[in-house]
């Protein structure tokens, strides 16, 4: 075989490795940013539902304004919550929201000795809000999960795998609710 044909074999043979490598690494960086993306959903529902919590809280606190513990407790989970959903990992972000969850239905069993309170047109309209938002959080939950799923399988088979390092891209781990706090807490009205 002449040297001639030996070198164009030789290039094309490196030009589709190097196609392959572009392939790849846009491939695994455009997986990990979906990601990415999807962590910032969950972000921003965790966030609208820490918004709408003080809403709550001030809504029942005129009809129970001596049970101050459940209220602090509140505060203390929303602060949370806002602190994980800036800046926490996927772990601290469901521990925050399992948190929230538990003051949430603590307050929500204190609005349940006030027949006035849950008769309240504006405490229904919350309630119908934080509804939503669990709906829009689980949602969000599964997006990420799904796009943790995508990403991982690509991260870890091959030939994907030789380039997850180059392009920095690492598994990620999923979302899973806290022990306890796969549901949001059920409270009949």
């Amino acid at each position: 075989m002449p040297i001639g044909v030996i070198v164009i074999i030789g290039v094309i043979a490196l030009a589709g490795l190097v196609m392959l490598g572009v392939v790849a690494f846009n491939s695994l960086r455009g997986l990990d940013v979906k990601a990415q993306e999807a962590l910032g959903g969950i972000d921003v529902q965790l966030t609208r539902r820490a918004d709408l919590v003080p809403n709550l809280v001030n809504t029942v606190k005129g009809y129970a304004a001596h049970e101050k513990s459940v209220f602090e407790d509140v505060t203390a989970a929303r602060a949370g919550a806002a602190q994980a959903a800036a800046s926490g990992t996927v772990d601290e972000k469901a521990q925050a929201q399992g948190r929230l969850d538990r003051a949430i239905g603590n307050v929500l069993a204190v609005a349940e000795n006030y027949p006035d309170l849950k008769a309240s047109t504006n405490f229904a309209q919350l309630q119908e809000q934080l509804a939503d938002t669990e709906n829009q959080l689980a949602f969000a939950r599964q997006y990420y999960n799904d796009a943790t799923a995508s990403l991982n399988q690509r991260v870890v088979t091959i030939p994907w795998m030789f380039f997850a390092g180059l392009a920095g891209v690492h598994t990620r781990p999923f979302y899973q609710a806290p022990e306890g706090q796969q549901a949001p807490p059920q409270v009949q009205f």
